[in-house]
């Protein structure tokens, strides 16, 4: 006689059974709707629908038997699929927003990597190649684009009910909560907090049509950047490092949390990676060499673009003009040119 096998343990046992292809179990994304037991003894199982391909839910139907049979002992496993018309971001209760074509996060690991300044003059080049262009500054906790693009004295007009208008700065629409907070007042938010203000960005701005719309994120892989994940079905993350150990560490967590969430990583952007002496023309990498490339590489993803560093870029960027827009001819600016055409053309592709 087969020995009782409880709910819960079902569950625990589906709970290692990965969606084929990503790296969350097809309990964490929904995708088991009941699990019960059947009359012959067994268990039924059913799962929502996620994908149209056969072949996926043949082998994801193999997984869930496995685990069952052989994990549990359970004698027979009827698989039960509910069919509805919708992806797997659908599931997870990801949707596009209106108007918008794509959305691109830049994240880092790590704070002091240069994140924000690779947000914002990745947003402007891509803007200077003809696109509609949105930037949403969900670092909330140091929002520093309202200063980046001098414009921290100007607040969002109402646009009715709870929505609101961006403001327009150098081609780009800006979103912060630094124009809602003033330029020095210090955010001190709870997890909820956060979700919530950038749930209200994403879905109460009245971003109107854009090609792109560049997320700004916090470092590290917290509330944000899940609730990011959870909200809207992402197009890609752009992850920032510079070139130090202690970088690489954390940009590759930054890359395995994307993952987990199943977003696309589109690659790997190397900051401060080298400088070249103004007088003598001599290029010294100052933080080592071949890193970012070497951790893209083991990730499975591309080095989309390596920035040099160099004052100029963090003075533009203090006195409210990105360098891509303050000195287009400035190799920092020509590097951030490139990055911007590379995710273009990954976009379209």
């Amino acid at each position: 006689m087969a020995r009782q096998v409880s709910n819960d343990a079902v569950i625990e046992a589906l709970g290692h059974v990965k969606y084929p292809g990503y790296a969350a179990d097809i309990v964490a994304l929904g995708i088991v709707e009941d699990a019960q037991p059947a009359p012959s003894g067994g268990y039924a199982i059913t799962i929502r629908q996620a994908t149209e391909r056969d072949e996926v839910i043949r082998e994801l139907a193999g997984k869930i038997h496995h685990a069952l049979t052989h994990g549990l002992g359970v004698p027979s496993v009827e698989l039960r699929v509910h069919r509805i018309e919708a992806e797997l971001g659908e599931k997870t209760g990801r949707v596009r927003l209106e108007g918008i074509k794509h959305i691109i996060a830049v994240a880092s690991g790590k704070g002091g990597v240069g994140k924000s300044t690779v947000a914002a003059n990745l947003a402007v080049a891509l803007a200077r190649l003809g696109l509609s262009v949105g930037l949403l500054d969900a670092d909330l906790y140091g929002p520093s684009i309202p200063m980046m693009f001098g414009a921290g004295e100007e607040r969002p007009r109402p646009a009715g009910a709870q929505n609101f208008f961006p403001i327009e700065k150098y081609g780009v629409k800006l979103i912060s909560i630094g124009f809602f907070l003033g330029e020095k007042a210090p955010v001190i938010w709870r997890g909820p907090m956060v979700m919530g203000a950038v749930r209200q960005f994403l879905k109460d701005t009245v971003w109107g049509s854009n090609d792109f719309l560049v997320v700004d994120l916090p470092p590290g892989t917290g509330d944000a950047q899940l609730t990011l994940a959870q909200q809207v079905a992402l197009d890609g993350a752009v992850i920032v490092t510079t070139p130090q150990d202690v970088a690489l560490l954390d940009a590759t967590r930054a890359v395995k949390m994307f993952r987990q969430v199943h977003c696309p990583i589109l690659g790997v952007v190397e900051n401060m990676s080298y400088f070249v002496c103004p007088d003598c023309g001599e290029r010294d990498e100052l933080f080592g060499y071949g890193g970012g490339e070497r951790m893209a590489a083991e990730q499975g993803t591309q080095l989309l673009a390596r920035i040099p560093i160099y004052p100029d870029v963090r003075q533009a960027g203090d006195e409210g003009m990105p360098i891509t827009i303050a000195n287009p001819e400035h190799p920092a600016a020509v590097a951030f040119m490139e990055l911007a055409r590379r995710i273009a053309n990954a976009a379209s592709g």
